[in-house]
């Protein structure tokens, strides 16, 4: 059951509840959905299903017979797409009824050039771009000012930080085009909250040669670049393990 995890195109293990919320609601349509990690603990997932023009969430969990969904248990979660792409989900207590239609890709498209995003959504579910809402916000892109640690003279300057695809630029301004620096978070092994700096709402950066400390003006801005930035970390791990996956099957094949 695991292998099937991580040959899912539409898991999103690192994706929390408000970014799923956020994703299918700028660039799904009525019945997209996508599976994630629920809090509740280990085997115990989400189903995050858009209605119209709300987002569903419903509870799957893993046993050792496969997935249980309510009162149904099903082998394989293929085999509990396919019976609810026919079979209807009730979605409230107002009786709205929901049906699989479109999975959310984890693999997503990101525009190469951040001034011209325009939307997050991938184009690999055969949608064009007319399909696309024009004026939805890029969930995979952030930008914003954030304080960091210097180097080697351990000083804090205000600095203009961009995310895009697998990128964090910073700026010694918000007006320059040439970034300081370019770091390649496909290298980063973990984003999270630092509690070692004698400053409020830290997070740090963890590369192979040097840690990152950065600073956020608020605390919920600084949960905000660390949900972004693990999520784009679990995505790069994923997919390194998809292609890893594909490789290796390519050689097995006749």
């Amino acid at each position: 059951m695991d292998d099937e995890l991580e040959t899912l195109g539409w898991y999103h293990l690192g994706l929390s509840r408000h970014t799923a919320e956020a994703l299918l609601l700028s660039n799904g349509t009525d019945g997209s959905y996508l599976l994630r990690n629920s809090n509740e603990g280990p085997g115990c997932f989400a189903l995050s299903v858009r209605a119209k023009d709300s987002v569903k969430h419903f509870h799957v969990t893993r046993t050792s017979n496969g997935y249980t969904f309510g009162f149904n248990e099903f082998p394989s979660l293929q085999d509990f797409v396919k019976h609810f792409a026919n079979q209807p989900l009730l979605g409230s207590d107002t009786g709205t009824l929901i049906v699989l239609k479109v999975p959310y890709p984890l693999r997503v498209e990101e525009p190469s050039i951040y001034e011209s995003v325009r939307v997050h959504t991938a184009m690999q579910t055969g949608r064009t771009e007319k399909d696309l809402v024009a004026n939805a916000p890029s969930l995979g892109t952030k930008e914003g000012y954030l304080v960091k640690q210097g180097a080697i003279i351990k000083n804090w300057k205000q600095r203009w930080f961009t995310l895009n695809r697998y990128e964090l630029k910073y700026f010694k301004d918000k007006m320059l085009d040439e970034p300081i620096r370019t770091l390649d978070l496909t290298a980063c092994s973990a984003v999270q909250f630092d509690y070692t700096q004698d400053r409020v709402n830290c997070f740090c950066l963890v590369f192979p040669e040097r840690i990152f400390y950065l600073c956020a003006k608020t605390g919920v801005e600084a949960d905000e670049w660390i949900k972004i930035l693990q999520w784009k970390l679990v995505s790069c791990l994923i997919i390194c393990r998809l292609a890893t996956m594909q490789a290796y099957h390519l050689v097995l094949s006749p």
